[in-house]
């Protein structure tokens, strides 16, 4: 049962012939009589009476004529919505981060830029862990959220943005400092401070440690990097992190950083939203300059 058809019951049924009917809605008679056929054959009821003059409609043309004004209005008033919605100067994104140094940078200079196209558009920004933006995205509470991968989540869509090794993290006068390369052996005898379970990050850590049969002693379980990072300047410490999110800290002697012996471990970015859900003009461009954005950074670092 198609719309059309339906526009074609009703006018029939007002106009009293196919021909009017046809006329008033710009379609051939031919077309219009097939359409009723069609449905006719659809249901297994005949809709009209024919006489030779006029049409009329039977029983079972009178109950579906009734449902079908209904369903015309309903149908036409969404339409009136959704366009007018389409042609607002006003938007909304709701974006998550499961990441501090995303929020820092590059997120703001992306959301500048996504203002001067959206000048009315009303964007919200939240932090989580990456298992908590996820949930709220099937909640239907986001749209976008930058996450930890792999996500398993099955309607949730992904797009990797970056890629980044897990390194140990120190003070520059710990005994770690001293060593080239970390064993998970060092790492189990050291107080741990790390973030949250529940994120991707984590869960590679803890796999590190199970894989290595290697008890860890954590002392701290923190929900942001940079408070993680200042716990370790404290000497309170030490963690395994993105290099990335250490990057300042390192390079200005706040914090060493050293790699894990015979182990790969490497941590994703990626921006996860709902793979059924509709996309609309502001999510598509915010998707785009996010991945402008981390395409630059990514040959900015291979540049240095």
């Amino acid at each position: 049962m198609e719309i059309r058809q339906l526009r074609s019951l009703i006018a029939i049924a007002e106009t009293g012939t196919f021909t009017a009917a046809a006329q008033r809605l710009h379609i051939t008679q031919a077309a219009i009589s097939m359409q009723i056929r069609q449905l006719e054959k659809e249901l297994g009821v005949q809709l009209f009476a024919r006489t030779p003059k006029r049409v009329r409609l039977t029983e079972a043309g009178e109950a579906l004529s009734a449902r079908a004004r209904a369903i015309l209005t309903e149908h036409d008033a969404a339409v009136v919505e959704v366009s007018s919605l389409a042609a607002s100067p006003h938007h909304r994104l709701r974006i998550g981060s499961a990441s501090t140094r995303v929020s820092t940078a590059p997120l703001p200079s992306i959301l500048q830029t996504l203002k001067a196209q959206y000048p009315q558009a009303e964007v919200t920004v939240v932090s989580g862990t990456s298992e908590k933006l996820i949930r709220q995205i099937l909640a239907g509470d986001l749209d976008v959220a930058f996450v930890s991968l792999p996500v398993e989540a099955a309607d949730i869509e992904t797009e990797a943005l970056e890629q980044d090794a897990l390194v140990v993290i120190a003070s520059p006068d710990h005994p770690l400092a001293k060593r080239r390369v970390v064993t998970a052996a060092m790492l189990a005898a050291e107080k741990l401070i790390l973030s949250e379970s529940g994120g991707n990050t984590r869960r590679l850590i803890d796999a590190f440690f199970s894989q290595a049969r290697a008890k860890p002693q954590i002392a701290m379980e923190l929900g942001r990097q940079a408070a993680i990072n200042r716990m370790v300047e404290q000497r309170l410490g030490v963690s395994i992190a993105p290099i990335g999110s250490v990057q300042d800290e390192v390079r200005s002697g706040r914090l060493i950083s050293r790699p894990i012996e015979g182990a790969s471990l490497s941590w994703q970015l990626g921006l996860a939203h709902l793979r059924s859900a509709h996309e609309s003009p502001i999510v598509k461009t915010f998707k785009t300059l996010c991945r402008d954005a981390f395409s630059k950074a990514a040959l900015a670092r291979k540049a240095k």
